[in-house]
């Protein structure tokens, strides 16, 4: 039933770089310093400084006069978050995509983290891909743009025309980002130690989870070449089947990849929550959002790999009707087991209404220890619960639903692994956003479209039954 493209790494096509550069340093978390107890201070002075002037601002009724006291805490902690640079971006963006689990407050001030922040110099960008690709600039491409295209908090982007007259873009790390990222990372480990021992709230948040969940976030996406190897794996995943020909990945270009530099086609477009010139392209809004969900579903239940941040920066109407997923920087993998329980899930949902297979997954992952092992008992209370969210009947319920009971399974087990249907189901937080404003009438419930390549006899038979015209 796997259609996952082979494996890059160690491939014999001579483009892609040795082994040895994919390796990820995992430096300690634990470990702390003088340059993280000066950091500390730092942070503390930082957070502290901007959510007193926010407060004093809504005091005196300086353009906050009905901002209560909650949310101009929250936009102080959002400014200090943007004086604190990137590690503390990238954690806002990380509490941006997970509004349930922190105070709305927060999560929606926390949305500014999404935009673009200031770029550095071009004379670094330029030393950057020299060093990681061994020849200046001049050599590497017949044009190189100064001015880039897009600054985010780990890199930016910059388009150049390559020696064969292909038009592309690079993303180049920020100088020192390693450094500086675990620095901060190992500071706010501690912060977020102390705020537990004071807060109820800061508990609840598992505030040291998420730094350590942004910890496996960071040391990833640090290394270029890991990205490139996803969105090419990504890519690559899209076309197994032959039928996804309305979304696309940019190709990474690998004589021009390095640990610090990605360089891969350009693509040009409008990023998908532009609402008002996604509906003027002409497009058919609900078939845009069924192809993505479908990719992307595909990505998590066939291939294992799926695209973990799919925030409307990284999803874009192409000029041409496509559409495309940029930024494997945080993908995520689920494996079998997984794989198994979130096909169980759906085949319920969308076929028999049996939800024993799916007790038989949560035991198998070692969910349900001391508990009954009557599965068909445990299916039919899971048949309950799941039933009016995924049940194509009874589907009265949104994208958001799932995503919340995802969230509360996650929380509630207690297991080891629901970081994976966590990840999952943040991004169907996503996709329901987009779906709310460009498809409010289209549910997730029995689309067969999704799963015509994850269950394709189930698909093929329901859909003659049903009379239904699947879309290409």
């Amino acid at each position: 039933m796997s259609a996952e493209p082979l494996p890059l790494r160690g491939a014999a096509t001579p483009a892609v770089p040795p082994a040895e550069l994919f390796a990820v340093p995992r430096p300690p978390l634990d470990a702390f310093g003088p340059a993280e107890a000066v950091r500390m201070l730092t942070i503390a002075g930082v957070l502290g400084a901007s959510v007193a002037h926010r407060i004093i601002r809504r005091a005196w009724g300086f353009g906050a006069k009905r901002a209560n006291r909650r949310v101009a805490a929250a936009e102080g902690v959002v400014d200090g978050f943007e004086r604190l640079g990137p590690l503390f971006v990238k954690l806002g963006q990380l509490i941006a995509s997970s509004s349930g689990a922190f105070p709305k407050e927060l999560s929606d001030a926390c949305l500014r983290c999404l935009d673009d922040v200031p770029p550095f110099p071009a004379e670094l960008v330029r030393r950057t891909v020299a060093a990681d690709l061994g020849r200046p600039i001049e050599e590497l491409f017949l044009h190189f743009d100064d001015e880039p295209l897009s600054a985010a908090s780990v890199a930016q982007v910059h388009a150049v025309v390559l020696a064969d007259g292909r038009e592309a873009v690079v993303k180049v790390q920020r100088p020192g980002m390693a450094r500086r990222m675990i620095v901060d990372l190992r500071a706010a480990l501690l912060t977020a130690r102390l705020l537990e021992r004071r807060s109820e709230a800061a508990r609840i948040a598992n505030a040291v989870g998420v730094v350590r969940d942004l910890y496996e976030v960071t040391v990833s996406e640090l290394n270029f070449l890991v990205e490139a190897e996803h969105q090419a794996r990504i890519g690559a995943a899209v076309g197994a089947f032959g039928d996804n020909a309305g979304v696309v990945v940019p190709e990474p270009f690998w004589d021009y990849c390095g640990p610090r530099v990605l360089c891969m086609e350009r693509l040009r477009g409008i990023p998908l929550d532009r609402f008002d010139a996604v509906r003027a392209a002409g497009a058919d809004p609900e078939l845009l959002i069924r192809r993505l969900v479908k990719v992307w579903l595909e990505g998590v239940a066939v291939h294992g790999l799926f695209h973990g941040d799919v925030h409307a920066g990284n999803l874009w109407l192409l000029d041409d009707g496509r559409l495309a997923m940029l930024d494997f920087g945080i993908v995520g993998t689920m494996t079998p087991p997984w794989q198994a329980l979130v096909r169980a899930m759906f085949r319920a949902s969308a076929f028999d209404g049996d939800f024993t297979p799916v007790a038989v997954a949560l035991r198998e992952l070692g969910l349900f220890t001391g508990q009954s092992t009557d599965d068909v008992a445990i299916g039919e209370q899971l048949a309950m619960v799941m039933g009016p969210i995924l049940s194509g009947e009874l589907a009265e319920m949104d994208l958001k639903s799932v995503t919340s009971q995802l969230l509360d399974f996650g929380r509630g087990t207690g297991a080891s692994g629901p970081e994976q249907l966590i990840l999952m189901g943040k991004q169907l937080g996503y996709f329901e956003r987009y779906a709310v404003a460009l498809a409010p009438g289209w549910r997730l419930g029995r689309d067969l479209y999704l799963l015509r390549n994850i269950f394709p006899e189930q698909v093929l038979a329901a859909a003659a039954e049903r009379g239904l015209e699947l879309p290409s």
